[in-house]
């Protein structure tokens, strides 16, 4: 792309897009001009609709991917462009509404206790007791670990938003045995061969690598412990406004699908609950 690529890095920069939606929406617009072999500027509406389809019938890729590929190409065409005719041309795609999948605790012992790497295993427990999205975790400092607080700081998290959220106590101890016996410097988990935090395709591979040993046979994902978390909080007896800032959602309609795959049979208050200490589930 080019010219035209950098034009776009631009205008998302501007707008202050974080790197992921970047690369996402640099990544669509150049598969699209891939699959036609022409540049971007050079395909029309039709074209695009047939781009569109291929990917719905030939790739079958789901709703809310298709959504990100359609709004980077909107963005394309309306802001780099200045072509609202055809960024208008791209309807965006009906998704369906599914429910996550959550790990029961028996799960998730198992999850931990097949992941024999202490760094791999503590990344899975702070993810899971701090309700971390993936990209949070793997970016964890040494400086965010709040032990006076029991707290954990998320630098610039989704919507490059700080919050804070959850320490387990039991997280708590086993990061200071893994510090002990690691000494990492700055990242709570680095790489070893780059010294930069570990990346995400890494924690993903981590991750179904102990799903597969755990025998874990939901269609489940990194992501999937942040959804137990947020659930296992619901059913100890935490409020939903509670939940939803350490989450970090904009919306509280967003924490909301948590009520409907919660099991609401375990009375407790909403004192500060450990999910990684059993005691207190």
């Amino acid at each position: 792309m080019g010219e035209l690529r950098d034009r776009m890095a631009m205008e998302m920069e501007l707008r202050g897009f974080v790197p992921g939606t970047q690369k996402a929406y640099l990544r669509a617009v150049s598969n699209l001009a891939r699959h036609f072999n022409l540049s971007p500027d050079k395909v029309d509406s039709e074209q695009i609709k047939a781009y569109v389809l291929f990917l719905i019938r030939d790739r079958n890729l789901a709703g809310s991917t298709i959504n990100v590929i359609i709004g980077a190409l909107r963005f394309f065409y309306q802001e780099v462009l200045n072509m609202p005719e055809l960024a208008l041309s791209i309807p965006p795609r009906k998704t369906s509404k599914r429910l996550p999948e959550v790990f029961s605790k028996k799960e998730l012992d198992r999850l931990f206790n097949v992941t024999k790497n202490q760094k791999h295993r503590l990344l899975l427990k702070a993810a899971y007791s701090g309700g971390l999205r993936i990209s949070e975790a793997v970016r964890l400092e040494i400086a965010d670990i709040d032990s006076g607080r029991m707290m954990i700081r998320v630098r610039q998290g989704k919507g490059r938003k700080d919050r804070y959220t959850l320490l387990s106590s039991v997280l708590l101890q086993e990061l200071r045995d893994y510090f002990r016996a690691c000494r990492p410097k700055k990242w709570l988990f680095p790489s070893q061969i780059t010294g930069r935090p570990v990346d995400r395709a890494t924690a993903h591979k981590v991750f179904m690598k102990a799903a597969n040993l755990a025998g874990i046979r939901k269609k489940v994902s990194f992501h999937s412990l942040r959804h137990s978390f947020a659930t296992h909080l619901l059913e100890a007896g935490v409020d939903l406004r509670t939940i939803q800032v350490l989450l970090g959602h904009s919306s509280i309609s967003t924490t909301s699908i948590y009520l409907h795959i919660a099991r609401f049979n375990i009375s407790k208050g909403s004192e500060q609950v450990d999910l990684l200490n059993s005691q207190t589930l």
